[in-house]
């Protein structure tokens, strides 16, 4: 037989004394340590003076407060102190209402010191099973803690390199056509901005910032000579030049993190009513970011210096996008533009041009 550990010490409660001293000696040849209370009250006294026990002995019938009076006040504040009952009344329901109410197990008068020892060992091996539960279970629940925090860790570094290796398409496309820089940053900004206005979650404007940063990609697959050419483009010069929307679709759809996205891409030209191109997509048919997207711009354009004309007013520019309210426009995110004031698009407009706005692209981004 295995010796308890040293630490085991039962409380043994008992109104006849004799009682006690005998299951106390039976209990210390067990190398158990034993502290005897007269009364439910005294055992009350000795647990709520602080010192600590595994396992508690009660007699049920007791004078003053009984066996189930003292279960019944130390169940809640000592749930890790399993209590064995005995008791002399030979009737099966006065034990199951002692179990009912809390108690591990009971132990019928008079009984040997083997069938003691056998319910001591039962109910401390018990509770040392319960406490590896609980620190086994909390011990998990710390680990788990621990690798969400290192997965949320992993995702904002993720995140970050997401940022960085668009940004890197960014100034490849930049290098390529001299026309998109700021030009893709500020229409990233003011998307985000309607966006965030609809009232659309993180995820979403996520995956719409992106679409809308890298709406031009596709023309890193156009000849120079068309994307550069000073004058006006031909018939077949057009087509060619309309083809960025695919080539741009193609190029990001394989990339995880970026096939939502190239489906705003592929759509950036549609118009409302069915009338843009490539796939003459109508209304709600035409994804929702590059519905916000058309509007966000229509206004970088219209606010934008141009070769043939000079940069135009903010005024100008609402009243031209709602002249086109359902027909080149979604007439509901137009009217989410309209109900925006005029200081946030300067304000994004200056943080780009004095190169403040990092990863426009990003929804935490400031918009007012």
């Amino acid at each position: 037989m295995q010796l308890p550990m040293a630490s085991d010490r039962i409380l043994v409660v008992d109104d006849e004394e004799p009682i006690r001293e005998i299951v106390s000696s039976m209990l210390a040849f067990a190398n158990y340590q034993c502290r005897q209370a007269r009364s439910g009250l005294e055992a009350l006294a000795i647990l709520n003076s602080g010192e600590e026990f595994e396992l508690m002995l009660s007699d049920l019938m007791m004078a003053d407060l009984d066996g189930i009076g003292l279960l019944e006040r130390t169940k809640e504040k000592y749930p890790d102190m399993p209590v064995v009952m005995v008791t002399a009344v030979h009737d099966i329901s006065v034990a199951l209402a002692a179990i009912r109410n809390g108690a591990y197990d009971y132990l019928l008068k008079p009984f040997e010191r083997e069938q003691l020892l056998a319910t001591v060992r039962r109910a401390l091996e018990n509770r040392r099973l319960k406490m590896e539960n609980r620190a086994y279970q909390a011990n998990l629940e710390s680990k788990v803690a621990a690798r969400t925090d290192q997965l949320k860790k992993a995702m904002v570094n993720l995140e970050r390199s997401y940022d960085i290796t668009l940004e890197a398409l960014g100034d490849a496309l930049d290098l390529k056509d001299a026309e998109t820089e700021g030009h893709s940053k500020r229409v990233t900004a003011f998307t985000i901005a309607i966006a965030r206005a609809m009232g659309l979650p993180a995820d979403q404007i996520r995956v719409i910032a992106r679409g809308a940063f890298l709406h031009d990609i596709g023309k890193m697959a156009i000849p120079d000579a068309i994307l550069r050419k000073p004058g006006a483009l031909d018939e077949d010069e057009i087509a060619i030049m309309r083809e960025h929307c695919y080539r741009g679709y193609q190029m990001l759809r394989k990339i995880p993190f970026l096939t939502e996205a190239s489906d705003i891409v592929y759509s950036h030209q549609e118009k409302f009513d069915g009338t843009g191109y490539p796939r003459g997509l109508k209304g709600e048919g035409i994804p929702l970011g590059a519905r916000i997207f058309a509007i966000a711009d229509t206004l970088d354009a219209i606010t934008s210096d141009r070769p043939y004309r000079p940069a135009q007013s903010l005024t100008a520019a609402r009243q031209e996008i709602e002249r086109w309210s359902g027909r080149q426009f979604d007439p509901e995110v137009v009217k989410v533009f309209v109900g925006m004031p005029d200081n946030i698009w300067e304000d994004l407009r200056k943080e780009i041009d004095s190169q403040i706005y990092r990863f426009a692209y990003s929804p935490t981004m400031k918009t007012t």
